[in-house]
């Protein structure tokens, strides 16, 4: 039985990185933000104290570890970790040096070798980054539809095609990187590469400008006859020759999503308490004397606590399965979906109720740009469902 009492350990971690959020990001959250990037000196610092964004020592859905205590509770104190540390700025969490969302895969698939080589180059000497890079144009929400093209040579692969939206792309010392042998094959055909920084043919083309997270690098990326060797095929080839097996890059992918999904959510739960917190000590200061309108503020204060708290719950559920060693898709699935509305919709009336205190500038308003996008990545709420209603439903669906 799941239990929501946190241990002395993850406690600490909560305590901690709750700490550093409102001492060291929160302070320069909104001059970041208007920047559009996070201080190099102060990514220099954090990277000296040891902070870093190391997605993969959260574990994985499917892959908990019963090696010990410490390694148990690692998908829980990662989405604890992470709600504070998005309490105290999502764009400045999502740019702190480490491996990200590239850190899963090699973790979960990865040879002995390529876990060696690209995990452990994350050291206090300087700032390195690693990405993920899977969207594409025409492939978004529906990840089997990768274009990106991987032509098998003599001691290698050529690559080609165009990746969108890769957070850290352009920084990152590299890159996972998903293509197709074959786009006949679908999903089976797909393969997943670590592609180097500095690799001939493979280009950072633009950093994008958006609406939220503008602390944060999000890059295009091109592959341009970009020639990857053998090794830094993730898995190495031995891993498609298995005899009856039928692993593809997809399927690293969607493992990746089990153990990434919670993560975001814990990312929007902690925009949606940060918004509710700040709204909520307005209320309470400025509103008691204005009757009706407080009772009804505080009204829907009090139903934001209950939806913040539900979704900590779900996400909470969703890492401690991961932790031991059991499927989480669906978990994963759901705690991600209702986290993103959830925050939104949090965000949204903490607007509503602050009115022109809540208007550029000021925290809530940088809050609801910076949401919208836990709604959409990692999988749109239309995949979420899809992925919850085929597991729901295994007997009479097609798994994805």
């Amino acid at each position: 039985m799941i239990s929501f009492e946190l241990s002395e350990q993850q406690q600490q971690i909560r305590e901690m990185t709750h700490w550093f959020a409102e001492n060291e990001i929160r302070p320069i959250a909104l001059e970041a933000d208007r920047l559009g990037k996070v201080p190099d000196e102060w990514l220099e610092n954090v990277n000296r104290m040891g902070i870093q964004l190391n997605t993969s020592s959260f574990g994985g859905g499917g892959n908990g570890s019963s090696k010990g205590k410490r390694e148990r509770e690692g998908n829980r104190m990662g989405v604890l970790a992470t709600e504070e540390m998005a309490w105290g700025d999502p764009a400045i969490t999502l740019s702190l040096p480490g491996a990200g969302l590239g850190g899963p895969p090699i973790e979960s698939s990865g040879t002995k070798e390529q876990k060696e080589r690209f995990l452990t180059i994350f050291t206090n000497d300087k700032p390195r980054w690693g990405a993920y890079a899977l969207t594409e144009p025409e492939a978004g929400s529906d990840a089997s539809g990768v274009q990106t093209t991987a032509r098998k040579i003599d001691g290698g692969y050529i690559l080609n095609g165009q990746k969108i939206f890769i957070t850290n792309g352009g920084r990152a010392s590299w890159v996972v990187v998903f293509a197709t042998v074959d786009p006949k094959l679908g999903r089976a055909g797909q393969r997943a590469f670590v592609v180097e920084k500095g690799t001939p043919g493979f280009h950072c083309t633009k950093v994008v400008k958006k609406m939220g997270l503008r602390a944060n690098e999000t890059a295009e990326l091109v592959l341009e006859d970009c020639f990857v060797p053998t090794e830094n095929l993730l898995g190495g080839e031995e891993l498609y020759e298995v005899s009856g097996a039928k692993p593809s890059g997809f399927q690293v992918a969607m493992k990746t999503f089990d153990s990434t999904r919670p993560i975001v959510a814990a990312m929007a739960i902690g925009i949606a308490r940060a918004a509710y917190e700040y709204t909520l000590d307005i209320v309470r200061k400025e509103y008691p004397k204005q009757g009706r309108y407080f009772e009804v503020a505080t009204t829907i204060l009090a139903e934001a606590e209950q939806d913040i708290q539900a979704a900590r719950l779900l996400t909470w559920e969703a890492a401690w399965l991961a932790d031991l060693g059991k499927e989480n898709a669906k978990e994963a699935a759901m705690c991600k979906a209702y986290a993103g509305q959830m925050a939104l919709q949090v965000c949204s009336k903490s607007i509503e109720l602050l009115g022109p205190t809540g208007l550029d500038g000021h925290l809530v308003e940088k809050l609801y740009r910076d949401v919208k996008v836990f709604d959409i990545f990692e999988g749109t709420n239309e995949i979420q469902h899809l992925v919850i209603a085929r597991r729901q439903y295994a007997p009479y669906a097609i798994r994805v």
